[in-house]
């Protein structure tokens, strides 16, 4: 029995395939291994990052596009994979993605060269969009719409649950068996997924009318409209240099992109398959599903990408415990998933779950925009952070699911997509504004603080503290260390001291009592900077939230008009032990 053609919203149930629980079981399983081989590739290699750099020698200026050009091939390619789904199958596409990935990592593990290891990430970039589009989708496939957000729910926690394993997994694996493997251990957990994939899954082809091809004009204009855009957002630089957002180099991507872009529409406009359907935006539940998407994806990485700055430079942590700080908001995130798509399928609504998610949200930017200050400690910072996590985590499944309930069926692929895609495109956009905001406000305040507080300072001494502060991306001075008032008193006290030996040597009392007095000035200054150092980064930090409020706000203004649709209850429907027919 194939899926009806009617929307998802009709009043009319369309028919569902029957499926063994076996079938379903088996589908999912080789759907979630597959989108966590994915998801956890984007934050295992950041942690064995330092150890490639090293081995391979990488410049400074190459490094970034060891995640760049992985991020970039995997956005554009996410609508081509949702529309060849929608064409193929699920099954065909999670197979050749599969297949695309893993390919990309052994090259990866193999590479020798900068430059191959840039291309070959590109290439496991290729097969992860595939994996995230197909997998996403497989759920609207195999379950009712009333069903659907529970299992979404799983799937966006599998996105949570990446971002604690993989740093931790990367290090691991990096200090015992070398950086290689960060990627040759994607082949195993691949073979399997993939054996899954082609023995037990489904077909899951849409019953529908193909008007021709894949839009292959849709295709490149859209690569063209994307690739100068994302490179723009990633490579924009807010402190000069080539790569400073009014460079000509970062206008013309913009210009490029903007090209693109209009290429793009009279397309999709005239292609007789699109790549997108642009009447789909006629559909307000897909319209304002994928705008409040791109906004909360503004948000998403707000609390996770600049709250280790404030751990390290302000509370005094190690890079390694400041991450685990990070660590309520990831579960928090898991836990608004499954929570959320539990309750929704109780209830059959969802749009409520959605405002009071971003309610919860914007307490929780509140709390941290305006209760953030130095003297803040390591567990205020944690529990304030799951209230974050408990309000960004709903928005995972629950919009998903809205935009695949609201597109006919035979367009679930390109539903899902497009979701997919505007929460990336909303990521990159949101952490290149809230950067901005932060390299800003960080440099505004310490220009006009650390100015202040070292201006009673003798020159070698200024040099000293000024040597030890951090520059304005946070990540330290020159030598990659954060400032420690300690350490710079410790070597403020030996030149001192030296001074202080000199003095003795004249047999004059007063000499030696104003070497005396100097020292003193000089550490309250040392003591000065110190507060001013962290007064700094709190007030850069708490503008990244302050931002990230009003984002919030943008979003729950845009999900009041997402229209409820009230799922249907599940039929009652013996399924079939033997083999359903597939799809």
């Amino acid at each position: 029995m194939a899926p009806s053609a009617a929307p998802a919203t009709a009043n009319a149930p369309p028919a569902f395939p029957a499926f063994t629980r076996s079938q379903k079981v088996f589908t999912l399983l080789g759907a979630v291994l597959g989108l966590l081989l994915a998801a956890l590739d984007q934050t295992i290699v950041a942690t064995a990052g330092p150890a490639i750099q090293a081995d391979l020698r990488i410049p400074a200026s190459l490094y970034p596009w060891l995640t760049t050009s992985y991020f970039v091939a995997s956005t554009t390619m996410v609508p081509v994979w949702g529309k060849l789904s929608d064409l193929l199958g699920r099954r065909a596409v999670l197979a050749a993605g599969i297949l695309i990935f893993l390919a990309g990592s052994f090259l990866c593990g193999v590479a020798r060269s900068t430059v191959a290891l840039i291309l070959f990430r590109a290439v496991q970039g290729l097969g992860s969009a595939a994996l995230f589009t197909a997998a996403l989708a497989v759920v609207a496939d195999l379950f009712e719409p009333r069903e659907r957000g529970k299992y979404q729910g799983l799937f966006g926690a599998m996105f949570g649950l990446s971002s604690v394993v993989g740093p931790l997994a990367g290090g691991f694996i990096t200090d015992h068996l070398g950086w290689h493997w960060v990627f040759f251990i994607n082949l195993p957990v691949g073979a399997v997924a993939l054996a899954l994939v082609l023995s037990r899954m489904p077909r899951l082809k849409p019953q529908r009318v193909s008007r021709g091809g894949l839009d292959l004009v849709g295709a490149f204009t859209l690569a063209v409209a994307l690739v100068p855009l994302l490179l723009a957002l990633s490579l924009g630089q807010t402190d000069g240099g080539d790569w400073a957002w009014t460079s000509w180099r970062i206008l013309g991507l913009f210009a490029l992109s903007a090209v693109g872009l209009v290429a793009f529409l009279w397309a999709e406009r005239r292609a007789p398959e699109p790549l997108l359907d642009l009447t789909l935006f006629r559909l307000r539940a897909f319209s304002a599903g994928n705008a409040a998407v791109f906004i909360v994806g503004g948000a998403f990485l707000s609390g996770i990408v600049f709250l280790p700055l404030f751990m390290v430079n302000v509370v005094g942590l190690s890079a390694t415990r400041s991450g685990l700080t990070v660590m309520p908001l990831t579960l928090g995130v898991v836990a608004g998933n499954v929570l959320s798509g539990q309750l929704v399928s109780r209830v059959g609504r969802y749009k409520a779950l959605l405002l009071g998610s971003l309610v919860l949200l914007m307490a929780g930017f509140a709390v941290m925009a305006f209760t953030l200050t130095p003297d803040s400690t390591q567990a205020e910072v944690t529990a304030k952070m799951v209230l974050v996590g408990l309000g960004l985590g709903p928005s995972i499944p629950l919009y998903t699911m809205a935009i695949q309930n609201a597109v006919p069926p035979d367009q679930i692929g390109v539903g899902t997509a497009a979701a997919t895609f505007f929460r990336q495109l909303g990521m990159t956009l949101g952490v290149a504004l809230l950067g901005t905001v932060f390299a800003s406000t960080l440099s505004s305040e310490l220009e006009a603080r650390m100015a202040q507080a070292t201006s009673a300072l003798p020159d070698s001494v200024k040099a000293e503290v000024t040597r030890a502060a951090p520059g304005v991306s946070g990540e330290g001075g020159p030598t990659g260390q954060v400032f420690r008032a300690d350490e710079v008193k410790a070597r403020v006290r030996a030149e001192f001291d030296a001074e202080r030996r000199r003095a003795e040597t004249t047999a004059a009392p007063e000499a030696r009592a104003k070497v005396d007095a100097d020292e003193r000035q000089a550490l309250a200054a040392v003591d000065a900077a110190d507060r001013a150092l962290k007064m700094a980064f709190t007030r850069g930090v708490s503008a990244v939230y302050h931002v990230a409020l009003f984002i919030a706000g943008a979003a729950l203004l845009v999900t009041l008009f997402l229209p409820e649709q009230h799922l249907r209850r599940k039929r009652r429907r013996i399924e079939s032990r033997a083999s359903a027919p597939e799809q």
